[in-house]
């Protein structure tokens, strides 16, 4: 589950209310840029897993250097951009290898947020379908570990990945939630996602913004138990 807020007490504090119905938190670029790896070690101590989203993308030295700065908060999960290119997601995976108990890596590939005219305008003309085989291939080919990817595109990349790979995917939508999108683009239900073959789910707002997150989240749970 998304804990995007913008403190450490905001996020814990909805942890609280979930009454244990997760066991995975991510960790985004607004909640640890407020508060750095307090809020990480906060639910490692608690026994929750962490996927630290913070989506990498500079020079190889910078992301490999990076990787190695918040390898030591326990984090399992950790975002970087596929668009990074061969050598930046070949160093940072380089550096993991060098780091005990690094991170497992996932390389972001088009954002759900994006769509074919969101593409053309920051000058790629494929379609995002396209695009995202294109990036996983170069994500695979430098030893990441998985791929975040939206539903649309997560059953040709199963075929393409195999049964192994792990493949994350956002813009979840429960069907409750009547077809709004907020600023996501390529959305989808838990089941429908599941059932095309992703690994994890990302879901956010419509937990966090539910009148009772932990009534929200179990209801997502059973979309997703209906799938398997």
């Amino acid at each position: 589950m998304a804990l995007d807020f913008p403190s450490a007490d905001r996020a814990l504090e909805l942890v609280d209310r979930l009454d244990g119905r997760c066991r995975w938190f991510k960790v985004g670029m607004e909640l640890y840029y407020a508060t750095g790896n307090h809020v990480v070690e906060r639910l490692r101590e608690r026994g929750f897993e962490v996927f630290l989203d913070l989506k990498l993308h500079d020079i190889p030295n910078t992301v490999a250097k990076a990787m190695r700065s918040v390898a030591e908060v326990g984090a399992s999960l950790l975002t970087v951009h596929a668009t990074g290119g061969e050598h930046m997601l070949k160093a940072v995976v380089d550096a993991a290898a060098h780091v005990p108990n690094a991170p497992k890596l996932l390389a972001v590939t088009v954002l759900t947020s994006m769509d074919a005219a969101d593409l053309r305008a920051v000058g790629v003309n494929d379609t995002p379908a396209t695009q995202v085989m294109r990036l996983a291939r170069l994500a695979r080919a430098a030893g990441i570990d998985g791929l975040v990817c939206s539903a649309e595109e997560v059953e040709a990349v199963r075929t393409a990945m195999g049964p192994e790979a792990l493949l994350v995917v956002p813009g979840i939508r429960p069907s409750s939630a009547g077809g709004r999108r907020d600023d996501q683009r390529r959305i989808a239900s838990p089941a429908q996602a599941i059932a095309l073959g992703a690994s994890m789910l990302v879901v956010g707002r419509p937990i966090t913004q539910a009148t009772d997150p932990a009534a929200a989240a179990a209801m997502i749970l059973a979309e997703i138990d209906s799938a398997m």
